[in-house]
């Protein structure tokens, strides 16, 4: 093993175990969040500089190898700002259909904008990137509020805009028609059983079902690791025709980090798991759309598999769009929790079958 691959399987194992798991249990064992947990919030809009280095091969040991499941790796970056709000990503949303214009959000109440830009089909930056508080129904940054920081997950219909805060485990809705990242957002009702979801594993996911889809008008929350009475994860339908909620076969430890809904129908669910010993494992899982219901259990093939043999971190978002050839490719964000020790990735696989 080299040294370099040494160094990046020691910063992986500590990165992942502190990081993501200690800060996270010991955040649980406070009353109240300390002030450095939301000190990485910016206060206005403001534009910064990303840096963009690009990663060519997704595994190092093996630079031939572009396939991996059933994904073909197309390539990637690894970002970095001298803003220091910049990282913690945790939702990302493409603005339009050729995958440039994008809307990410931090856990720490911030929202980012801005555009990929490519060499080809290759990412080989980011441009016109803004940084902005997420704001209450006040005008105000919900990051004023206590607790009202953790916004994990990222879901969109058209302008409305969805956000998920996992410590309180509540759903806020934002018309970006009106002002973009500067829209206020509105808390929404929720079944109880949202509210009810663990401090810390709670709204991990948003997807909104659109038109010509089963569940259509549908807004589907999964937790990040709230458990059914048989150990499987917990869902939710909101609003649409059929609310309620259903459970996902919980395989090999895994939680629920993102999900993305395919035009094909195949809801694709992010997954992560952590070990001191094998440090930090990702998988997707594809589940047919049309097999969700109040009351299911879902399941569905794993398409995809990776380790820190390969190039990832603590992933957290996923995105799809379809090229002008038809491709379907995966865009793939990770949260470096503001840690010196984790980088915020930025990958890209086509999907092959």
């Amino acid at each position: 093993m080299s040294n370099h691959r040494s160094r990046r399987s020691f910063i992986g194992h500590a990165a992942a175990g502190f990081s993501t798991l200690a800060l996270s249990r010991l955040a649980q064992a406070q009353p109240a969040p300390k002030p450095a947990l939301i000190e990485h919030a910016v206060a206005a809009p403001v534009g910064i500089e990303v840096n963009a280095r690009p990663i060519p091969n997704f595994e190092p040991r093996d630079r031939a190898r572009t396939r991996f499941g059933s994904l073909d790796y197309r390539g990637g970056l690894v970002l970095t700002s001298p803003h220091r709000g910049f990282g913690g990503l945790s939702g990302f949303r493409f603005l339009d259909s050729k995958g440039e214009r994008f809307l990410a959000i931090s856990d720490q109440g911030t929202w980012f904008t801005g555009r990929i830009r490519y060499s080809g089909r290759i990412m080989t930056g980011l441009g016109d990137v803004e940084a902005a508080p997420v704001l209450n129904a006040e005008g105000r940054p919900i990051t004023d509020k206590r607790l009202w920081y953790d916004t994990e997950s990222l879901a969109r219909d058209g302008d409305l805009v969805y956000v998920g805060l996992e410590r309180v485990n509540q759903i806020m809705r934002f018309d970006f028609a009106k002002g973009g990242t500067r829209a206020r957002g509105e808390v929404l009702p929720t079944l109880p059983a949202v509210r009810k979801l663990p401090y810390n594993k709670g709204l991990e996911a948003l997807v909104f079902v659109p038109k010509g889809q089963p569940l259509a008008g549908t807004l589907i929350a999964l937790s990040e690791g709230g458990f059914d009475a048989d150990g499987n994860l917990i869902g939710f339908l909101l609003g649409g025709p059929t609310p309620g909620q259903f459970s996902i076969r919980r395989t090999d430890q895994q939680l629920i980090s993102d999900a993305v809904l395919l035009p094909s129908g195949d809801l694709l669910i992010l997954e992560r798991k952590f070990s001191w010993f094998t440090g930090v494992d990702i998988r997707i899982r594809a589940i047919p759309l049309k097999s969700i219901a109040p009351g299911a259990l879902v399941d569905g093939p794993v398409l995809f598999k990776a380790d820190l043999g390969h190039e990832i971190d603590n992933m957290e978002g996923i995105d799809a769009h379809v090229t002008a050839d038809g491709e379907t490719v995966l865009t793939l964000v990770s949260d470096d929790n503001f840690s010196m020790l984790q980088r915020t990735l930025l990958l890209q696989f086509a999907l092959v079958e």
